[in-house]
């Protein structure tokens, strides 16, 4: 899969900075023991949580897909699995398309439809990690109300959610005027790009459009919510079962606002699994709540390597099954099946 270099040069950098932010000042005898002492069992729970998370993931993408074709929750699950094993492995998140790749091939559902749907499934997804920060901001204030980490975490939030709330109102746009913010498109496509290239853009969009029709009905809406919640609380699971692997005492409250966190740092560009981003936000999370650094990195690469192993080898067995390998040209395919749907318009 073809990726640009700056991508990954810049990924690759980010990601050491997080590194040397996660591993500096450790005792790694002491680090070492902690991971020695972890009693696994636990992880293994944990981990059926996660994947209980996963199927409602697949579920509220069968929810979102629904209005372009009504497709069985278990020939998704693979689809979402192998979008999994591309975050981890190929840079700037390539998994979301090639999920949509995937699904055009089997399926023969519009890329531009099935993206939206991916785009609502972020969507959803950041409107509740804000809420698991913003809901349990008063812990974080009451570790150290006067920290300067605290103002910028408080700042960071703030920009966030502005982001948020732009997009969620592009989205409702879209939703509500879609003829209107056909209209309005259609004059900056007209405005600014080529005329050959009008009619594939327009297409495409018209597409990305139909992919939101689900949330038109209030009642899908709060149900595409609620999964979103419960798709956290599930992978949160995952985030108690490593708790009590290395016998640390947290509330589950706390464990939502770690991974609360843990999940806005991911949002900065890195290598591809958020290494560093991930493994420094976690372990300075635990700090703040008087663990031991070496414990909380502990903590934070188990939690790693129970996130991304088990689902990235059973995406990879997805993926090879489905007649791919990792040096397949995704992008390609990609041009070719979008080319396609412009043709068609």
């Amino acid at each position: 899969m073809k990726i640009k270099r700056w991508h990954i040069a810049l990924g690759i950098l980010i990601s050491a900075i997080f590194l040397y932010l996660a591993f500096r000042k450790i005792e790694f005898d002491q680090f070492w023991q902690y991971l020695r002492s972890a009693k696994w069992g636990w992880v293994l729970l944990g981990l059926v949580f996660y994947f209980l998370g996963v199927w409602v993931r697949t579920w509220r993408w069968q929810v979102l897909l629904n209005p372009l074709k009504r497709i069985p929750q278990r020939e998704l699950f693979p689809v979402v699995c192998i979008g999994y094993m591309g975050n981890n492995v190929y840079p700037a998140r390539a998994g979301e398309v090639l999920r949509s790749i995937l699904l055009k091939q089997s399926d023969d559902v519009p890329i531009s439809g099935s993206l939206a749907t991916i785009v609502v499934e972020r969507l959803f997804d950041g409107i509740t990690i804000l809420a698991l920060v913003l809901l349990n901001f008063r812990q974080l204030m009451q570790i150290a109300p006067d920290a300067e980490w605290m103002r910028r975490i408080q700042t960071g939030s703030i920009l966030v959610g502005a982001i948020f709330a732009l997009v969620l109102l592009v989205f409702l746009a879209m939703l509500f005027l879609p003829k209107q913010t056909q209209a309005v498109s259609g004059w900056f496509i007209n405005k600014l790009l080529p005329q050959k290239l009008r009619p594939k853009v327009s297409g495409i969009l018209d597409k990305f459009i139909d992919g939101l029709r689900v949330l038109r009905s209030p009642g899908q809406s709060l149900l595409v919510l609620t999964l979103s919640m419960l798709v956290w609380i599930f992978e949160a699971g995952l985030y108690w079962g490593v708790m009590k692997a290395l016998g640390l005492e947290l509330s589950f409250m706390s464990l939502l606002l770690i991974e609360g966190v843990v999940n806005l740092v991911l949002l900065i560009p890195a290598a591809p699994g958020g290494l560093g981003t991930f493994d420094a936000a976690a372990k300075f999370m635990l700090s703040l709540f008087g663990i031991p650094a070496e414990q909380a990195l502990g903590y934070a690469l188990i939690l790693r390597v129970a996130l991304w192993i088990p689902i990235t080898a059973l995406g990879a067995l997805f993926f090879i099954k489905e007649g791919f390998s990792l040096t397949t040209n995704l992008q390609q395919i990609q041009t070719d099946y979008r080319s396609d749907e412009g043709t068609e318009n």
